[in-house]
């Protein structure tokens, strides 16, 4: 059921504190910590601690912890002494996405104006 953990969800076991993750920040609805595959020098995401598969689900049923997801992605940045940084949503496994619940990537510490549309 959307909202509600998922078994199989690796982002869900970190929320639930089954997996380890190098958190950087938490709220009462997200948590914020880094990849463990970086593609820039601070690579973080931001997952709402409510499972949806992708950030559109996930909007549409609680635009409130979509917008907090947002909020959160601009303190990391912040908090990790970015002025220019980018946000990355990927929704389906066509645009990237290999884990099924919602997050969004902060990207920054490296010019990053390669690849843009």
């Amino acid at each position: 059921m959307a909202g509600e953990p998922q078994a199989d969800c690796v982002f869900c076991k970190i929320v639930s504190g089954d997996i380890p993750a190098t958190v950087v920040r938490k709220t009462e609805r997200t948590l914020t910590f880094r990849d463990i595959n970086p593609q820039a020098p601070t690579h973080l995401l931001v997952i709402p601690r409510v499972h949806y598969a992708d950030a559109a689900e996930l909007a549409a049923a609680e635009p409130q912890i979509a917008a907090e997801l947002l909020v959160e992605a601009g303190g990391a940045a912040a908090g990790e002494g970015l002025e220019s940084y980018r946000l990355i949503f990927n929704t389906g496994a066509g645009a990237g996405q290999t884990v099924f619940h919602a997050h969004v990537h902060v990207l920054g510490g490296k010019p990053l104006t390669e690849g843009l549309v």
